[in-house]
């Protein structure tokens, strides 16, 4: 009794220590992070569904003023598709606001864009309540939407169960991939039961593969005349379980939830991956009756990995004139400065430097809703060593796994006796690595992402009313001359929204007399008009470009106190009085 008393003494003074060398007091802040957060969250590590729900309440509960969090629906098995809604609610209505909808984990094995939308919301939340000056800013005059994972079925799935670095890649609707009848019956199978589908090989007389002699670990290609023990290699971990010959061919799923969106969608035959139709999948029909009901989204960013790459649409050459040349300017000017923002990472389009992509999420946000919208492939080979991939980036994996993870990402190979293979061994890199952060570089990458995030946002429209002009000219009447800015590179309609009507236009309204006359000034120096005649004191205008100004006037009978308030559905609200 004496020693469990001592233990539990013992156990109490340490965590008494510990505490207190979490006070404020004894922490010097880095610079950039919050320095005393209300939610604490390692980010050097990845969450399933339970742990993302837990920190999204707990961020909503620490920060009632900032966050909110709501479902947008349900995904296939049942699971809440939470986005959380982050602004100041102090200042002014978050669903009038320009807003930056984020979301990540669309594919279940690209599980870090979740890691990098939670670590958004985590930041902005915080950084606001440590009181710096330019989220706050951000805060008042932004809105966030951001779902960190619109697959949490599949998520979990490749979290907790055994995969590869490449499964599950689509959702968990069960599909027959090999048209037998019956469903997930050949998976993954995890030979030796440790957690972790590697590769298999056997030792064969015409066996193309053997032994880097510089690194035991890694399989190379047999030179033409070379003669010795070599290898042929068997695939991933597993079994014929349905006896048709293939491995793993029949997992859970085989859809692709970024080939199910609304614009430029093709069936399966021709795009590998597409499910029934467009928005079939529950996930996507979520999102997308979201978005619907969110005109104020004016920009987006999908987390996708990886590659290292700030991606735009189109998807596919198709979709090439979609993409008009004043759309281009801004997206140029915003996926150029990504690339100074994320060493590594280079501004591409889908179609001309990857490959075509019908029915994708971000060509649906831009084709069908005029959305600015970005998908980012994370994690690259240069964050290894800081330089580009050299002529043999295999080898530097299993360098990097040495040299800086202590080779804790490889599992070793060892013999396993295969059901039907016979003698074989098993070994390779774990699930976590090739395509996911090691956890060092986990933070680092998803804060200079939320950066390259808040600089999108940050350029959404910002309107405001400058000068007010009032003239008497006579006959009882005042002219009202106003000019309206928009401070910000994205202008209040894309020209994809402006040419095929998607939003509705932005109205100019005036207050305080009775308007007889509307126009809009086309040339205020030569007094070149265009009148609106119906409802002349709601001026409707088409677009407000980036960085640019429109200028409206009214011929109003009595009043010498006028306010003129502008609301854009992309542009949200701004009002000013004489």
């Amino acid at each position: 009794m004496r020693i469990k008393q001592t233990i539990l003494l013992a156990a109490m003074i340490l965590c008494a220590g510990v505490s207190r060398a979490q006070k404020p007091e004894n922490i010097l802040a880095a610079v950039g992070t919050p320095p005393n957060p209300k939610v604490t969250v390692s980010w050097n590590r990845y969450n399933d569904y339970a742990a993302i729900t837990d920190i999204c309440k707990k961020l909503a509960a620490a920060h009632p003023n900032l966050v909110k969090l709501e479902s947008m629906g349900k995904s296939f098995q049942g699971k809440d598709l939470w986005v959380m809604t982050i602004t100041d609610t102090k200042v002014g209505n978050a669903d009038k606001k320009p807003a930056m909808y984020i979301d990540g984990n669309i594919h279940s094995n690209e599980i870090q864009g979740s890691e990098f939308a939670l670590y958004t919301a985590w930041y902005l939340a915080e950084m606001f309540n440590a009181g710096n000056k330019t989220i706050q800013s951000l805060l008042a005059d932004k809105t966030f939407y951001i779902a960190p994972t619109i697959n949490p079925d599949a998520r979990d799935n490749f979290i907790h169960q055994a995969n590869t670095a490449h499964s599950p890649r689509s959702g968990m609707i069960p599909i027959d991939n090999d048209r037998d009848g019956a469903t997930n019956e050949d998976g993954f199978d995890d030979l030796d039961g440790d957690g972790h589908i590697v590769m298999m090989r056997r030792k064969s007389p015409t066996g193309r593969f053997k032994v880097d002699p510089s690194d035991p670990r890694r399989m190379i290609m047999v030179g033409n005349d070379e003669k010795g023990d070599f290898y042929e290699l068997l695939g991933s971990e597993g079994i014929d379980n349905d006896g048709d010959g293939f491995v793993n061919e029949d997992g859970e799923g085989a859809y692709d939830p970024n080939r199910d969106w609304g614009w430029n969608w093709q069936p399966n035959y021709i795009q590998s991956g597409a499910y029934k139709y467009p928005f079939s999948l529950p996930e996507n029909r979520a999102i997308v009756d979201f978005v619907m009901k969110h005109p104020n989204i004016a920009a987006a960013q999908s987390y996708h990995n990886n590659g290292g790459m700030i991606l735009r649409g189109p998807g596919a050459l198709e979709d090439l004139d979609t993409y008009n040349a004043l759309d281009v300017r801004v997206y140029d000017a915003l996926g150029k400065k990504g690339e100074e923002m994320l060493p590594g990472y280079k501004y591409l389009v889908v179609y001309k430097d990857l490959y075509s992509v019908f029915g994708g999420e971000l060509d649906w946000f831009y084709g069908g809703r005029g959305i600015y919208t970005f998908s980012n492939e994370l994690w690259t080979g240069y964050s290894m060593y800081n330089k580009a991939d050299g002529e043999d980036s295999q080898a530097q994996l299993y360098s990097f796994d040495k040299d800086l993870l202590m080779k804790d990402a490889f599992v070793d190979w060892h013999p396993f006796k295969h059901p039907q293979y016979g003698d074989i061994e098993i070994g390779g890199f774990k699930k976590t690595y090739t395509r996911l952060h090691p956890g060092f570089l986990l933070e680092s990458d998803a804060h200079r992402n939320m950066a390259f995030s808040i600089f999108h946002a940050y350029n959404t429209p910002k309107l405001s009313v400058g000068e007010i002009e009032v003239k008497e000219i006579g006959g009882g009447l005042t002219q009202v001359t106003a000019v309206v800015s928009n401070e910000r590179m994205i202008p209040t309609h894309s020209s994809q929204d402006v040419k095929n009507n998607i939003e509705t236009p932005d109205i100019i309204s005036l207050t305080g007399g009775t308007v007889v006359a509307g126009m809009v000034v086309n040339n205020r120096d030569l007094g070149i008009t265009t009148e609106q005649k119906l409802d002349p004191a709601n001026i409707k205008v088409g677009n407000i470009a980036g960085n640019s100004y429109v200028t409206v006037r009214w011929l109003v009978k009595g009043g010498s106190k006028f306010t003129v308030n502008v609301s854009s559905k992309k542009g949200g609200v701004a009002s000013k009085s004489n």
